[in-house]
């Protein structure tokens, strides 16, 4: 029984529930399906999930895609068998109580941004995974963000776009190798309508190149109290080319890249103009829509008369940029005719040449060897600049230091508010249900305060090994699904289908790995010593047992050869049934990943970690983190809240950095972690291995909640940059 229907409902309420029209039932239920409010309510979600739970897998928890299957009257029918009247009803009428409040943290804290939002502009955003427009950490912490920004009430429109084909499919053949898939979303079956201008026509955009001009279609996608608009070059108009462009997330060339880009930036400031929005901060969420700054500039040259100067720098100090890449090689260069092929007209308007507007993407401005950096743009055109942790922090200060050669580089004007992850969307609904039983009433609208999470020390430690040991099980039965399907799509023998389903084991302690697989990850880290951790995963009385899971980029070679080199070790008889891949990471892997595992393994080569959310995940379910002190974990790690590799050192040669973290994370497992994991009590319990999970809950939780980080931009951002008041304030 549910905790909605375990509510007695009053006489009225159950009349209510019986007069319900079949059509109204199914309006109600449209309703919440259309605002992606319930990915992170577990009641509704439950809703959906027992409406027909097969198909609400088969369809990727999509309640578009399951609603269509259903007439009004078999819903109804079904509602009747399942008592669900009062249910549809109670979440119905919480999305629109949560709608039209009007006393939130924001209008409190923020309220001068009411009538000036921001308008946060991202590459990607990924808000769950019936809403495939998203590829990882980037786009993830963007839909992250926009949930807390409308968990809080903070004014905030955010703009991105549309990829039809989203990114791809994973597979690996015979041989372990990754292939990709694309696959055409249906457009129907998205929380989607098309975006109206003031006159109440469905919005298109135009942005003229030197070699023709771009049209854009905009969507309006509804995540809670904030409105996504995503744009969509898939239009008549296009030449056949053009209307591919935004069909896929990271694909293409160079050329189609600097095309995306000129449409999110150029065309997202146009889509704003056309809704009769007036944002008081414009936030670039990474490079790739720098472009925008550029045509909010041109737009207070036409509209107000201003010189390209004076404009330049209203806009800018207006405007945020995050930076979340200290890999070189992950900052968007583009060649000067590219430049002046796309943005030439723009160029024109502007009333600047050529090297004006390429230097205004270089770090040397004259340079005529170097190439337009968007970079280098996001940080020039605006005057509050942040990377994404303390440590990502001192790095970035470093790389681009020679930006301000005048300034030493603890001046560099480029700061830090590190990442944190939206607490409702990954904490599992049994650790909110135990939360719920033991923590004050109404935590949930305090995540960011650390006071209430302190009371995980008074929760029962056999309660909280249960619900993590039930979430584990959980984890596996899925590992063991996903594995055997995997093993049946390749066509192996029957043998091999029912050996997959038959690996892994609750009672042994599991380690889980999931992330993009770049080189400098090291996925490969903990199979440095194949012998050695033979040895480790097959003790009698000790054993250990991994789960990978990730995507490398299509055209990364090395990274698909690292996928290769782990999915073959199950052919491996020393690590049968001990070492598992999951394909096609996405956010549905990565929630059962983070809330099942005992540990979670993250050891890229330090500092090349930004920061680092899926770890901040794991926490809230109990899971420990094994981890290099790079990216959140730098400033997380406090000797009794997890467990650190290599204590935050480096050798200049990465090769001797790669072998001593190795032995070293040998060391931290064997010494540390098995012993911890397997010391049990007289009842079975791990004590001091629960007593760790307390300090990691009660220590971090709250600290890297997404409610704090987006607290954080609006006083350290969004007021200074709209001309508001700054003040001490707590998420409240």
């Amino acid at each position: 029984m549910s905790q909605i229907e375990a509510i007695p409902a009053s006489a009225p309420q159950v009349s209510a529930a019986i007069e319900l029209t079949a059509e109204t039932l199914y309006d109600k239920c449209t309703a919440l399906a259309r605002n992606l409010w319930w990915s992170w309510h577990p009641e509704v979600i439950n809703l959906f999930r027992d409406l027909d739970p097969i198909r609400w897998r088969q369809l990727d928890h999509n309640p578009i895609a399951l609603l269509s299957e259903f007439t009004p009257e078999r819903l109804e029918m079904r509602a009747a068998e399942l008592v669900l009247y009062s249910r549809i009803n109670h979440a119905y009428r919480r999305l629109k109580e949560y709608l039209a409040e009007a006393q939130t943290w924001g209008n409190t804290h923020a309220g001068v941004l009411g009538a000036k939002p921001v308008a946060y502009f991202s590459l990607e955003f990924g808000v769950h995974e019936s809403v495939p427009i998203y590829s990882g950490g980037l786009g993830v912490l963007s839909g992250d963000h926009i949930k807390s920004a409308s968990s809080l009430g903070v004014p905030l429109v955010a703009i991105g776009l549309f990829y039809d084909q989203g990114y791809f499919k994973q597979h690996l053949d015979g041989n372990g190798y990754q292939q990709e898939e694309y696959l055409n979303t249906k457009v129907e079956n998205l929380p989607m309508e098309p975006a109206r201008g003031r006159d109440g026509k469905p919005i298109t955009v135009e942005i003229h190149t030197r070699t023709g001009r771009l049209l854009a279609k905009v969507w309006l996608m509804r995540v809670g109290r904030v409105n996504l608009y995503l744009l969509d070059c898939d239009v008549p108009s296009n030449s056949p080319e053009d209307r591919e462009l935004t069909a896929r997330l990271y694909g293409g060339d160079n050329r189609t890249r600097i095309r995306q880009e000129l449409v999110s930036g150029v065309g997202g400031i146009r889509t704003l103009k056309a809704l009769g929005i007036t944002p008081g901060v414009y936030h670039l969420n990474e490079g790739h829509s720098g472009f925008a700054t550029l045509e909010a500039i041109r737009e207070r040259i036409k509209d107000d008369g201003m010189s390209f100067d004076d404009a330049l720098r209203e806009v800018a100090q207006r405007t945020a940029f995050t930076t979340h890449t200290p890999v070189p090689a992950g900052h968007d260069r583009f060649d000067g005719q590219l430049i002046e092929e796309h943005l030439g007209p723009l160029r024109d308007e502007l009333g600047i040449s050529f090297e004006q507007l390429m230097g205004l993407g270089r770090v040397e401005p004259q340079n005529q060897n170097e190439s337009f950096c968007m970079t280098v743009l996001g940080l020039k055109l605006s005057r509050r600049a942040n990377a994404v942790s303390n440590l990502h922090g001192h790095v970035t200060r470093r790389m681009w230091a020679h930006l301000w050669p005048w300034r030493v580089e603890e001046e560099i004007p480029i700061g830090h508010i590190t990442n944190g992850v939206h607490i409702p969307s990954w904490l599992a609904w049994q650790m909110q249900q135990l939360y719920d039983r033991n923590f004050p009433v109404g935590w949930m609208h305090r995540m960011g305060e650390p006071q209430d999470w302190q009371r995980i020390h008074d929760v029962d430690p056999g309660e909280l090994w249960e619900t993590h040991y039930a979430l584990k099980n959980l984890l596996l039965a899925f590992a063991r699904r996903r594995v055997s399907r995997q093993c049946r799509r390749r066509g192996e023998s029957d043998e091999a289908v029912e050996a997959a389903r038959n690996i892994l084991d609750p009672s042994i302690l599991t380690i889980g790995f999931g992330r993009r697989f770049a080189t400098y990850k090291r996925a490969m880290l903990i199979l440095t010593d194949q012998d050695r951790l033979a040895e480790v995963v097959n003790d009698p009385n000790r054993p250990v047992q991994f789960i990978f899971a990730g995507k490398a980029h299509p055209a990364d070679e090395p990274g698909k050869q690292l996928i290769k080199n782990i999915a073959n070790f199950r052919h491996d008889p020393r690590f049968a049934g001990r070492i598992a891949f999951v394909e096609d990471y996405d956010i549905n892997v990565c929630r059962h990943l983070i809330q099942g595992v005992d540990v979670w393994l993250n050891n890229p080569r330090r500092p090349l970690e930004a920061s680092g959310t899926s770890g901040q995940k794991a926490v809230l379910n109990g899971a420990l983190n094994l981890s290099v002190l790079d990216g959140w974990w730098a400033e997380a790690y406090d000797g009794s809240n997890g467990f650190a590799i290599s204590r935050g050192s480096q050798h200049v040669d990465d090769a001797i950095t790669d072998a001593r973290d190795a032995a070293d994370l040998y060391r931290v497992l064997e010494q540390e972690i098995i012993p911890l994991y397997y010391d049990r009590d007289i009842d079975g319990l791990p004590r001091q291995w629960i007593k760790r999970m307390m300090n990691s809950i009660g220590t971090l939780a709250w600290r890297f909640s997404a409610d704090r980080m987006v607290a954080d931009y609006v006083r350290n951002a969004y007021l200074p940059a709209s001309g508001g008041l700054s003040c001490d304030m707590s998420v409240r």
